[in-house]
């Protein structure tokens, strides 16, 4: 999948961007036949940083190490993160040309999983566990991504199940490190300036 997705990222930089630009600074792109890269996630950035657009992707998308990507202003990317790397809402990348990009955690098909006792959630959650299904957990209520097979089994189990379009945030891994999110830096915090995840300046 890799090979078949670094051929396609290779014909990505002939093409030229379409529509208008919303951000002024990334305009640029759309006047050559260069596509914007991005290779950096940022652990933090400080609170007066300048966005200059914003990407919003699926789940699915978010973890993809190598992906063309549209982004808000209508710009086209080409995105090459570190394997293993999985993007959540609220993130920042740093375009190699310098630009800071936003990641939007993208609606998409879920199914929100209620139940009237805690056991029978538990219950769900577990079964659900057992599948290695990622599931976000919330007061009361498990979300995972629109799946026939599943939703059967989770009616079987007695839990209320609704399907809707959300964001999808799933839980980390008990072992993964690094898995918070990124934040703003005050602006009474020493740092004035970003810093890049596993990369240098």
């Amino acid at each position: 999948r890799d090979a078949q997705e670094s051929r396609g990222l290779g014909d990505v930089y002939k093409r030229q961007a379409n529509g208008p630009a919303l951000f002024p600074v990334l305009a640029i792109y759309r006047q050559g036949s260069t596509m914007l890269s991005i290779s950096t996630k940022l652990d933090h950035i400080h609170s007066d940083t300048e966005i200059a657009d914003v990407v919003s992707l699926s789940f699915d998308l978010r973890q993809k190490s190598r992906i063309r990507v549209t982004l808000q202003s209508g710009v086209e990317a080409a995105l090459y993160m570190q394997r293993g790397t999985i993007l959540r809402g609220g993130d920042f990348l740093q375009a190699d040309s310098g630009e800071i990009i936003e990641v939007i955690a993208a609606d998409q098909a879920m199914m929100k999983v209620t139940a009237t006792t805690s056991k029978a959630l538990t219950r769900a959650a577990y079964h659900l566990g057992n599948r290695h299904v990622p599931l976000e957990i919330g007061d009361g209520w498990l979300k995972l991504e629109t799946d026939s097979v599943l939703k059967d089994m989770l009616l079987g189990l007695g839990v209320q199940v609704e399907e809707l379009q959300a964001p999808f945030e799933p839980e980390s891994g008990a072992y993964a490190a690094g898995g918070g999110h990124h934040h703003h830096h005050d602006d009474e915090h020493s740092h004035d300036h970003v810093h890049a995840h596993g990369h240098s300046h």
